[in-house]
């Protein structure tokens, strides 16, 4: 079982398969290494593919501190579970929490970087609901404490955005709460209050997202509600990205609609690879409602 010790000493858990260009899998909060299996099983017929268990998640180390979690630490990962892989450069594919690390990885680490793809990133970011978010996550930090994994994992697996899961996969939706159940309270608690809580919203980095290089692709399901909106501000500030709203989709977009996700995401890194994948043509005007000459 290989770990990555990483730059503070913490352990991180990491899986490999396949050969070819690289692609490293980040997962969200209510996931871990294991959340990546279909998209493990269909790109490693092209490419390297690495999924590993971010801090606070077994069978990585488990810190106690919510000083050793933060949204830098969590790119700053990324980065040095390549670098334990062997690998210079990859293409960075991140849900949700993982979303934002690949992000930040891609605005940190830009010459380690093929290519970003961020699915669901968005919680916390609307600069409407900044303080509203900080409160709930401090109640579902305090909840997997006193409650434990087993019990809150499954009433959080159930949230407003993980029911069109549920309702389209009920087989893949319980594996995926059973899986919840059995997180570190402490991992759990320690990731919200130190990842979650104090990252910086996505609106107060447009300066540094407006000179980002990488090639960006942005996925969020169009009931992802809180994802929806800071999806377009990423399209509209990121000069290389586009856009993918999958229909009638929830926030596990590459468990509840794996098949569209990989035909995506294998389409853009061929686009990406191609040279292909470029920023938006300048006749392309926002502005521009009709051309009249």
């Amino acid at each position: 079982m290989p770990y990555a010790t990483v730059s503070d000493g913490v352990r991180l858990h990491y899986e490999t398969a396949g050969r070819g260009t690289p692609i490293v899998f980040v997962h969200e909060f209510g996931g871990s290494h294991w959340s990546w299996e279909p998209q493990m099983n269909f790109f490693t017929r092209r490419h390297l593919c690495v999924t590993y268990a971010a801090r606070g998640f077994a069978p990585s180390d488990i810190p106690e501190s919510p000083d050793s979690y933060s949204q830098a630490r969590a790119a700053d990962d990324i980065v040095d579970v390549m670098t334990a892989a062997g690998i210079d450069k990859a293409h960075l594919v991140g849900l949700s929490m993982g979303g934002f690390a690949v992000l930040h990885a891609g605005l940190r680490h830009p010459d380690r970087v093929l290519s970003v793809t961020a699915a669901g990133a968005g919680y916390g970011a609307e600069k409407a609901h900044e303080d509203y978010f900080k409160g709930i996550s401090e109640q579902v930090a305090a909840n997997f404490e006193s409650k434990t994994a087993k019990v809150f994992g499954p009433i959080y697996a159930e949230g407003a955005s993980r029911v069109q899961f549920q309702d389209k996969d009920p087989r893949g939706w319980q594996l995926f709460a059973d899986r919840l159940a059995q997180h570190s309270d402490t991992g759990a608690a320690n990731t919200m209050r130190g990842v979650q809580m104090q990252r910086p919203s996505l609106y107060d980095l447009e300066a540094e997202f407006k000179a980002m290089t990488a090639p960006l692709l942005v996925m969020v399901g169009d009931e992802d509600d809180h994802c929806l909106q800071p999806g377009i501000f990423l399209k509209k500030t990121v000069p290389a990205s586009g856009l993918a709203v999958f229909p009638k989709s929830g926030h596990t977009l590459n468990l509840e609609e794996p098949g569209l996700f990989n035909h995506l995401l294998a389409e853009f890194i061929a686009q990406v690879e191609a040279g292909r994948w470029g920023p938006r043509d300048p006749r392309a005007n926002p502005a521009q409602i009709m051309r009249t000459e």
